[in-house]
């Protein structure tokens, strides 16, 4: 446990990030989880809609430090590459 008062301001601070942190990530999980069950079932109506929350979500989490740009950036390539390889 902290000891000094700055260490248990951190310590509060830390908890409460990590809500809106998981709050971030879960969302984005759930976004992604979407599309690459579309992806396959091979579903052509809704991959669209799916993706472009996806990249909402993914936007959102890179911004806020959730994850970093580029990690953004790999997912949502690699989402529409398979997106792609349905049409």
């Amino acid at each position: 446990m902290p000891i000094t008062s700055s260490a248990k301001k951190a310590l509060r601070s830390s908890k409460r990030k990590r809500i809106v942190n998981l709050a971030a990530k879960e969302k984005y999980a759930k976004a992604v989880k979407t599309v690459k069950k579309l992806v396959v079932a091979k579903t052509k109506e809704g991959t669209k809609e799916a993706l472009s929350l996806a990249y909402k979500a993914l936007d959102k989490a890179a911004k806020k430090g959730v994850i970093k740009k580029n990690t953004a950036s790999r997912r949502k390539a690699r989402l529409a590459k398979a997106i792609k390889k349905l049409s």
